[in-house]
């Protein structure tokens, strides 16, 4: 069990939500960083008293010193410097990497080279750095253990299964909150009514990812890292009720799933107590309040970005990375009301198919991944100059 905790992205919900954990649990926290929300995270700190935070600024940071001067103790850092302390905090055994986006990507593999468990809630990490990640973990002795609810299931059904058993992921998605809507139906989509999940509530970025299923295509990439699984073997299945987290299927034709009422406290604080099972706050499992339960196919013409995440999983290289970066500058114009909702798949795909035809890597480093990423961004605001 983790003893003491760094969380990067403290002021989302999951960084939020890991809080209360380790203040029922009594896990100590040691840092924490935000982007932009400085006054929560100020909160926070006079609430835990970690040793260090962090925002994203250096003005925000400056605000922070002086919001904080009577607590000496806590020190203020800012940007990749305060991420990069964070995730390398000597008192901290576990790093909850809950920023959003590939930021995250840096920190956690500065981690991995500290040897500290990661727990993983920001799938771009692996999304885009997948392949660098996992062979630091093999090198340096650490672990990672995933948080989103969907991964969470599936590492739980796969602990208690023999190695080498399994046939295939059943990935589950609640399909957002325009399942059953044609394409046709979603060109007048409002800010607003994408950012209404059914189900969750999170912040803005990931609700509009689950709007237009491109969680569930990067979901797709992050299980197949995960759990060493081909893309083509992990299939989406659409549970409106978000009951089923996942299931496995395996050699012999057992489908093992983990269920529970939607809370994101529960694979939390798994990720913090492996292989303990610790009481929670949850709310108990009531199957006659949870029927029915129904599953659908999803409905790749209208959700193009799930079938795009699966060419990019396919192709793999520096296709993935390239994808996710087009899909965050596409949904952060989208949320600025610049571009309309299915114009976020117009646009990752049309940066896709100029990367495979110029600039597409089958091996690459750290560096490298940052430089596509960076074109990627660029191709996606010379794209949307045509539209806007």
């Amino acid at each position: 069990m983790t003893d003491a905790v760094s969380i990067l992205g403290s002021t989302g919900s999951i960084g939020c939500q890991t809080l209360e954990v380790c203040a029922r649990l009594g896990i100590q926290v040691m840092a924490l960083t935000a982007g932009r929300n400085r006054e929560r995270l100020c909160a926070q700190a006079r609430r835990f008293r970690p040793e260090m935070v962090s925002l994203e600024r250096e003005e925000d940071a400056a605000w922070l010193r002086r919001e904080l001067a009577d607590v000496p103790s806590v020190q203020v850092l800012a940007g990749r410097e305060g991420n990069l302390a964070a995730a390398t905090w000597d008192k901290a055994d576990t790093i909850v990497a809950a920023m959003v986006g590939v930021a995250g990507l840096e920190p956690v593999m500065a981690a991995v080279r500290e040897g500290r468990t990661v727990a993983l809630a920001n799938k771009e990490t692996l999304v885009a750095g997948g392949a660098l990640v996992m062979p630091l973990l093999e090198r340096y002795g650490a672990r990672l253990y995933p948080v989103d609810s969907e991964h969470s299931a599936i590492w739980q059904c796969l602990a208690a299964a023999p190695a080498g058993s399994l046939k295939r992921i059943l990935l589950t998605a609640s399909g957002g909150p325009f399942r059953g809507r044609s394409l046709a139906a979603l060109s007048g989509v409002t800010i607003e009514e994408a950012l209404r999940h059914p189900t969750w509530t999170m912040g803005g970025k990931i609700t509009i990812d689950s709007a237009t299923m491109m969680n569930k295509g990067l979901e797709v990439i992050e299980a197949s890292w995960l759990f060493g699984c081909p893309p083509d073997k992990i299939q989406v299945v659409v549970h409106p009720q978000s009951i089923v987290h996942s299931m496995v299927e395996l050699h012999d034709g057992s489908v093992l799933a983990q269920m529970g009422f939607p809370d994101m406290k529960l694979p939390i604080q798994l990720a913090l107590t492996w292989p303990e099972r610790l009481p929670s706050d949850g709310r108990s499992f009531d199957p006659f309040a949870a029927s029915p339960l129904t599953f659908e196919p999803p409905d790749l013409r209208t959700f193009r970005l799930l079938d795009l995440a699966y060419e990019a999983a396919r192709a793999g290289g520096t296709l993935p990375a390239v994808m996710n970066a087009a899909n965050e500058q596409a949904v952060a114009f989208f949320l600025d009301g610049r571009i309309g909702f299915t114009a976020i798949a117009d646009l990752v795909s049309a940066c896709m198919e100029r990367h495979l035809q110029s600039g597409f890597m089958t091996a690459f480093g750290f560096d490298d991944m940052m430089e596509q990423d960076r074109w990627a961004r660029g191709c996606v605001r010379d794209l949307a100059e045509s539209i806007i």
